[in-house]
Parts: C-alpha cells; structure tokens; sequence
C-alpha cells in the first residue's frame, strides 16, 4: 500500500493562514514518518489560497536530507508547473484535472479544452525534467452539478488522459459523498482496462464509513490512497460544503487489520500527530 499524505489539502481550507516556520516544522517532521509521498504545497493564486502562498518559501527551507518520501506539488497551469519543476527535490507534480465543466470553471476558471492543454503541458514538462505526472480526476465517482457522469464516460477520459502520456490517476469525489458500491465498480473497470496507470483513491468523506469506502478500493485492485492526518481540508473552491478527507489514522488502522505491511517511523508519526492537533484547527 502506497500512502501519500497530503497536509496540502489539510491546510488549504483553514480560515487562519499558518506561518511558514510553523509550516516547515510540521512538514520536516512528516518528511520522517516514511509515508510513499508528502504533497508539501501547491502553485495557486494567494488571493484565491491564501495558505499555500508560501509554498516556494517552504520549499526553501525545509530539510529533505532524513526522507524517503517523495515530493509532490500541485499546480494549476503550465507557469506553475515550470516554476516547481525546478526544485530537484519535487519528484511529483499534480494537477486536478475533470471532464466536469462546471468543476473546472468553479476550481480553475478554465475550459475542459484549456484543461487538456495543460496536462499536455505537464506531462512534457515531467518528462523533460525528470518527474511523475499526477493527473487528479476529480468528480471521478458522480457530478453534484449536473454535468453528464458514467462509469462509461469516466473510461473515456482515463483514455484520453492515457493516450496523453499520464501514468498516475488518483480518483476523487471532491465533495460528494460515495458508496463502496460505486467505488468498488469504478475500480475494477479501470484497474483491468488500464493496467499501465496507477489508480489511486482520495477519499473525501465525514468519516463514519471509511472502512467500507477503502475496502472496496482495495478489493478492486487500488493499491495508493491519499490521507490527511486529522482529516481536515476539502475543496474550498467547489461550490459545496467541504468534507474531510480520510484520516491517515484509519488508512494505518485499516492497513493494520488487513496485514499490510507498512514502513512507518512510529516515533516520527506521534511527534507529528502532537503537532497536528496544533496545526489543524477550525479556528
């Protein structure tokens, strides 16, 4: 099992902007935890974010000597994506790509056309400097807009992504809430008609049904699952009421009861849980 932890979409939706030595210490102590990958920060507008408008800031200071992680960064657009794509350290960039309309002009004021620009752009930009291409689909497991959703429709566009050159897809619901029947379909599509990309989970859900959500991903063959320890965050520019992300504890918990073997500094991880319950608060 791959965890990628992702303080990034923990920290976007608070009200209070944390200072940046604040942000460092936390980042450097879950640099050490041992997790698949950290998603430190993101190239957006501090209008729009204003808690990642640090994000190259961090970048110049925290420490990756004492980590096997490795590092992501989201970007919106082909500036973005240059601009990260000069930190050796980054070995991941993202992008949160959808064939939903309205979720792209909600989230990134663009065009479903604008869009395929720019993964076009981040894939040759990962390829020229050495780094993994993670194309997000958000709204990958229904439309709270309106806009047309299948299983169908949703296998055309990992297609289309496929034939692009992206090779990592992790799979959103953004700000809906799921059942394990529809993610446990939607996997076992995609997983046996594409066995090239790696398919990943990044749950958003209140919590009191998680177990049964990643269980149906992992019985379709997912194998990497996005987390936030404490489950904060959301998606802030959505349109809808934010829902938390899985917890890391649960995705541990679950591992634990299904003997998946993990590589995780246990001291680090409780060093960085004290810290968290600092870090992520709504007030």
């Amino acid at each position: 099992m791959k965890i990628i932890e992702s303080p990034r979409d923990g920290m976007q939706s608070l009200q209070k902007v944390i200072p940046t030595e604040v942000k460092v210490g936390y980042l450097n102590n879950l640099l050490k935890v041992g997790f698949e990958t950290v998603e430190v920060g993101s190239i957006v507008s501090p209008k729009l974010i204003p808690q990642m408008a640090d994000t190259l800031e961090v970048m110049n200071l925290l420490d990756f000597s004492n980590t096997r992680s490795g590092i992501m960064v989201l970007v919106v657009n082909k500036k973005g994506a240059e601009t990260i794509s000069q930190f050796d350290e980054v070995t991941h960039i993202s992008y949160p790509f959808s064939f939903s309309p309205s979720f792209l002009r909600l989230n990134l004021n663009t065009t479903l056309e604008k869009s395929l620009e720019t993964v076009s752009d981040i894939v040759n930009i990962c390829s020229k400097t050495n780094k993994h291409n993670v194309i997000y689909m958000s709204m990958a497991f229904g439309n709270s807009y309106g806009d047309e959703w299948s299983i169908e429709s949703l296998v055309h566009w990992v297609n289309v992504l496929y034939q692009m050159g992206v090779t990592t897809i992790p799979l959103s619901n953004t700000a809906i809430e799921i059942d394990e029947k529809v993610i446990g379909e939607t996997f076992s599509a995609l997983v046996s008609g594409f066995p090239a990309i790696e398919f990943g989970l990044h749950l958003h859900t209140t919590g009191h049904d998680w177990f049964r959500k990643v269980d149906a991903a992992w019985i379709n063959g997912c194998r990497s699952f996005d987390s936030v320890i404490n489950g904060m965050g959301g998606c802030p520019m959505s349109g809808e009421e934010l829902l938390g992300n899985l917890k890391t504890e649960n995705l541990l918990q679950f591992a634990e009861k299904k003997n998946i073997p993990l590589k995780v500094d246990h001291e680090a991880l409780r060093i960085t849980y004290l810290s968290a319950s600092d870090i992520f608060v709504t007030s």
